[in-house]
């Protein structure tokens, strides 16, 4: 059976356009043709706070999501179960989040001196709750941070955050559980200080 290919396009980081060929399911087989817009569409928002919350960076959150999209553009046909595409989705770019960490820990940035960049702000965020709550939860250790942003933030089941963590469900109710009180004693420190 000779596989059939569909070119693909995307936008560099530089706006220039790139090409990219991915394979076409037909019908018969086991995993459904999905059309990559609709995906992106789908799991564009939900996947760039999850990495937001991990980088803390929205330069960096962007970077992880558009990767997360390439990597399916390229090995996302390999999936057999349409539905898993979110996990696999969230899976992927939390290793790749964790991929971007180990080579920073062994090729650390070095800063600019002596240039006047421009400095640019992210959007201001209006309701000034829901920042404190973003503030408190980026200072919690990355574990639990990833547990209480995947369960409250986009709202997957312990099922589904223990299968992109790779780790049991009562591992995730726990770092849950001490995420919330850990981020419940943040802001009840910044109130009362």
């Amino acid at each position: 059976m000779k596989a059939a290919w569909r070119n693909s396009a995307f936008l560099n980081r530089d706006g220039t356009k790139r090409s990219l060929r991915t394979p076409i399911v037909d019908d018969k087989s086991p995993v459904p043709t999905m059309d990559f817009e609709s995906l992106v569409n789908a799991y564009y928002q939900p996947l760039y706070r999850f990495a937001f919350t991990l980088t803390r960076n929205d330069s960096e959150a962007c970077d992880l999501t558009q990767q997360t999209f390439y990597i399916w553009a390229v090995r996302g046909w390999q999936l057999r179960d349409r539905a898993k595409v979110k996990t696999w989705l969230f899976t992927t770019l939390r290793r790749e989040f964790l991929q971007s960490r180990r080579k920073l820990d062994r090729f650390p940035e070095q800063a600019l001196a002596d240039c006047d960049l421009p400095l640019v702000e992210s959007r201001t965020i209006l309701d000034l709750d829901i920042d404190a709550v973003l503030e408190a939860l980026s200072h919690l250790p990355g574990d639990y941070r990833t547990a209480v942003s995947l369960f409250y933030l986009e709202e997957l089941s312990y099922k589904e955050i223990a299968e992109i963590v790779d780790v049991p469900i009562g591992t995730v109710q726990s770092r849950i559980a001490r995420g919330k009180a850990k981020l419940y004693q943040l802001l009840s420190d910044k109130h009362d200080g």
